[in-house]
């Protein structure tokens, strides 16, 4: 594991530099498989292919998470990521408004798992590649 392309991905993803599929790329090259992304301790924490983690603090401000989950709202920021109108920054935002508390992006398995404070999640699997 390359903790300093971790950081870098970790910065520039909070600075609105990259893409979803930018952070994805970069992360599985550096050999991540996995991170879970802790929205009420602003902490995100990576899981390496090799059995190793690391853990950093997020950049962001904090924000209150919202005491109702909205699967219509988390949906809507995913879209907004995917199409590349809003950035990290903004879908944070926007996740911690519908209520997520916390994320898991599975890298090699190609889906996210968000959680509600109550115990909600929704699903997302990673769009596929267009022919």
């Amino acid at each position: 594991m390359n903790a300093d392309v971790v950081r870098e991905v970790l910065a520039e993803s909070q600075a609105a530099k990259l893409t979803f599929p930018e952070v994805v790329r970069r992360l599985l090259d550096a050999g991540v498989e996995s991170y879970f992304c802790d929205l009420a301790v602003r902490q995100e924490t990576f899981y390496m292919s090799d059995g190793r983690t690391h853990s950093e603090k997020m950049a962001l401000p904090p924000a209150t998470i919202a005491e109702e989950f909205s699967p219509s709202e988390v949906v809507a920021a995913i879209r907004g990521a995917q199409a590349d109108t809003i950035r990290y920054p903004e879908f944070v935002k926007r996740s911690v408004e519908a209520g997520v508390i916390a994320y898991w992006a599975f890298l090699t398995g190609k889906r996210v798992i968000y959680f509600g404070p109550k115990g909600e999640i929704h699903i997302e699997e990673f769009p596929r590649p267009k022919p």
